[in-house]
C-alpha cells in the first residue's frame, strides 16, 4: 500500500493545505507551485481536485487560492471532539457565574454559527442558540466575532450574494458591502455586539478564540435580555466585554493560541 501511486498525490495535497493554512490571506498557483517545488500542472491538478471537494476556495478575479469550507469544518471538528467542549465548559460556568448571564461556545461550519455548550444562570432564559442549533454567521455575536478575524476574500466566499444573507428579524447586514462595515468596527472596538439580529428582546457580546496562527476557531458570547429602542439601541456593554475577552483569551491559550491584543 505504501507503494501506491497514490500515496505522493496525497502527500504533495497535504502539503497545499498546510501552506494555505499558513498564509494570511488567498495566493497564487504559481506562489503555491514555488513555496512547494512542484511542478505548475501538477499544482494546478492538485488545487482543482482540493476546490472540488471543498478543501479548497478559488478567487476567478484574484487568481488566488484560499481554504475552503471544508477544511474549516475538518478543523473545528478536532476540536469539536471533545478537547474544546472540555476547555471552555468551566470558563462558560465562570462566566455565567459573575455575570448571571446565559454564556456560549460557537464554531463556524461554514457560513453559519454552530452551538456547542451552552451554561446558562439559576433562572435561565429560552434562547434559540441551544446546543447542535445553527444561525446564519453574520447575525450573532459570536458569528461575526469569528468572521472578523479571516481574511476578507475568506468572508466574501462565505457569503458570495445577496442571497446569502438571511434576516430573522429585520436587523443585522443584509448584504456584503454592510457587512463589512460591521465588522471593521467591531474590529476597532475588540468585540462584536449583537441587538435583536436573531431574537427582538435580547442582545449579546461576544469575543473570538484564536488558533496558534490567529485564525478563529471558535467563539465565546453572553445573552441577555435588552430592549433596543431609540434611547437604547447602540450600546456595546463594555463591562460585559471585559469578561467575555478574558475568557476568549483564557480559552485561546489553553489550546495552545494566541489570544486576541
Amino acid at each position: 500500500m505504501g507503494d501506491s501511486s497514490d500515496v505522493p498525490a496525497l502527500r504533495h495535497g497535504l502539503s497545499v493545505l498546510r501552506l494555505l493554512a499558513s498564509h494570511a490571506g488567498p495566493v497564487t498557483a504559481t506562489a503555491v507551485a514555488a513555496e512547494l517545488n512542484l511542478a505548475r500542472s501538477t499544482t494546478y491538478h492538485l488545487l482543482a481536485e482540493l476546490a472540488r471537494a471543498g478543501f479548497v476556495t478559488h478567487l476567478p478575479e484574484d487568481r488566488r487560492y484560499g481554504l475552503g469550507v471544508a477544511a474549516f469544518e475538518v478543523g473545528s471538528a478536532y476540536l469539536r471532539h471533545d478537547p474544546l467542549e472540555r476547555l471552555a465548559r468551566p470558563l462558560l460556568r465562570k462566566l455565567v457565574g459573575r455575570l448571571g448571564r446565559t454564556a456560549q461556545l460557537g464554531v463556524l461550519h461554514g457560513p453559519e454559527t454552530l452551538y456547542l455548550v451552552r451554561e446558562q444562570p439559576e433562572r435561565p432564559q429560552t434562547l434559540v442558540t441551544d446546543v447542535g442549533v445553527r444561525l446564519p454567521a453574520q447575525l450573532p455575536a459570536s458569528g461575526r466575532a469569528m468572521l472578523a478575524k479571516l481574511p476578507p476574500a475568506q468572508v466574501r466566499a462565505l457569503f458570495p450574494t445577496t442571497a446569502s444573507f438571511v434576516n430573522r428579524t429585520g436587523r443585522g447586514p443584509a448584504d456584503l458591502p454592510s457587512l463589512r462595515r460591521l465588522l471593521a468596527a467591531e474590529t476597532r472596538r475588540g468585540w462584536a455586539v449583537e441587538d435583536g439580529y436573531v431574537t427582538s428582546g435580547f442582545a449579546s457580546v461576544a469575543a473570538a478564540v484564536l488558533d496558534h496562527n490567529g485564525r478563529p476557531v471558535a467563539a465565546i458570547s453572553v445573552t441577555f435580555r435588552h430592549e433596543c429602542d431609540e434611547r437604547a439601541c447602540g450600546r456595546d456593554w463594555p463591562e460585559v466585554a471585559t469578561e467575555v475577552l478574558a475568557a476568549a483569551a483564557e480559552l485561546s491559550t489553553r489550546i495552545g493560541g494566541h489570544p486576541a491584543p
